[in-house]
């Protein structure tokens, strides 16, 4: 495709997103860039996109190679959201910040028929959340940010955990597994983002909260996140469905389309519910997204690794704490994407926030204000 760069409308760590638009037909669409050295990540996500044609999906326009500043980069061109996210929609809503119920229904279904797709072909998107669910002008929504999706029926991707720590299931953060119920967890998290305007863990999070105690919270305690009691009983009903500790007993993507709670959808008077303000941000993309792109760095040594393996679970979780140099962990829009590979090193970078590394066989937290990084090499 012959076509021209635009203004850069967010970048990461390893990778950049412009406008740009092709020469022949003027068609507007953007395009996400990496060094081709380092975009493996980046290629990964395109050969997903690319097998991928549903209504609530972003859509793949194409992939090439550019020489720029003498640097060779790898292009993954994309449908051009210029509405914003949800997450955006949410910060700019007024009533605290809340969404009303219409309008949640109406994103959650379409959040929902895009999860059944991805679904019934095998792929888990593993990084569901506000910020990743982009608004089009009309008010339709689309899946975004493919740079954790794996299928299922590949080996090498099973072990690879990845997404963003308040948004992972319960069985996600012990590293056990990552797949279909672990996007509805996470759907059940974006749902109450839209309620509340907070994260679904808010309840837990103060100046004085220590990471370690969340994450016990959600991976060992056996709670749920708190359903907003002024939700419908539908509404509470749905997340109840959504929150089930027990992967198995979560209910799918094909069980929740046909929830009494999406059912309102269809009596739901459009032009009513569509009181979102698309004008602005001209982005795909929002700021916490583009925090979240890494690359590689040093591992820790082998006596760490076998002190943590010979750790209790518990354990393991505080350690991923104690190291930290941070005195006051910011909660709010602090926890972001995080990716894994087979790679037994990995580097984190990013504008701001703490980022939580999970592999097979490592964990870390990284705290780009501070200018920290820890890392403790264990499963838990």
């Amino acid at each position: 495709m012959d076509w021209c760069r635009g203004h850069v409308i967010g970048h990461g760590s390893s990778a950049s997103v412009s406008v740009a638009v092709s020469n022949c037909s003027g068609d507007v669409f953007a395009v996400k860039s990496a060094e081709l050295s380092q975009s493996g990540w980046l290629q990964k996500e395109g050969e997903i996109l690319s097998t991928l044609d549903c209504p609530q999906i972003v859509a793949y326009k194409g992939c090439d190679s550019t020489t720029e500043n003498n640097k060779i980069m790898f292009n993954l061109m994309m449908e051009y959201v210029k509405g914003g996210t949800i997450g955006d929609a949410i910060r700019k809503h007024g009533d605290h910040n809340r969404l009303q119920e219409s309008m949640i229904i109406r994103y959650t279904k379409q959040i929902v028929k895009g999860l059944d797709y991805l679904h019934s072909i095998g792929i888990v998107h593993c990084d569901i959340k506000p910020s990743n669910i982009l608004l089009a002008e009309n008010g339709d929504v689309k899946i975004a940010d493919f740079g954790c999706a794996k299928r299922l029926n590949k080996a090498d991707d099973k072990v690879v955990i990845g997404g963003t720590p308040l948004f992972m299931a319960p069985e996600v953060v012990r590293g056990e597994e990552q797949s279909f119920p672990a996007d509805i967890w996470a759907l059940g998290c974006t749902l109450i983002e839209m309620a509340t305007g907070r994260s679904s863990w808010s309840h837990l999070m103060t100046t004085t909260t220590s990471p370690t105690y969340v994450l016990y919270k959600i991976a060992l305690s056996g709670e749920s996140p708190n359903i907003p009691e002024f939700l419908s009983d539908q509404a509470k009903d749905f997340l109840d469905k959504c929150f089930r500790r027990d992967p198995k007993q979560r209910w799918a993507s094909k069980q929740l389309m046909e929830h009494p709670f999406l059912k309102e959808f269809d009596a739901i008077d459009m032009k009513q519910s569509q009181e979102f303000d698309v004008t602005s941000p001209t982005s795909i993309l929002d700021h916490e997204m583009w925090n979240s792109e890494e690359e590689s760095v040093t591992s820790s040594s082998d006596s760490i690794i076998q002190e943590c393996l010979d750790n209790s679970p518990m354990q393991r979780i505080k350690k991923l704490s104690m190291n930290s140099e941070v005195a006051n962990w910011t909660w709010e829009e602090s926890w972001v994407t995080i990716r894994t590979n087979e790679s037994k090193t990995s580097r984190v970078g990013g504008d701001g926030g703490e980022k939580l590394i999970i592999r097979s066989s490592s964990v870390g937290y990284f705290n780009n204000n501070a200018g920290c990084y820890t890392s403790d090499s264990c499963s838990f």
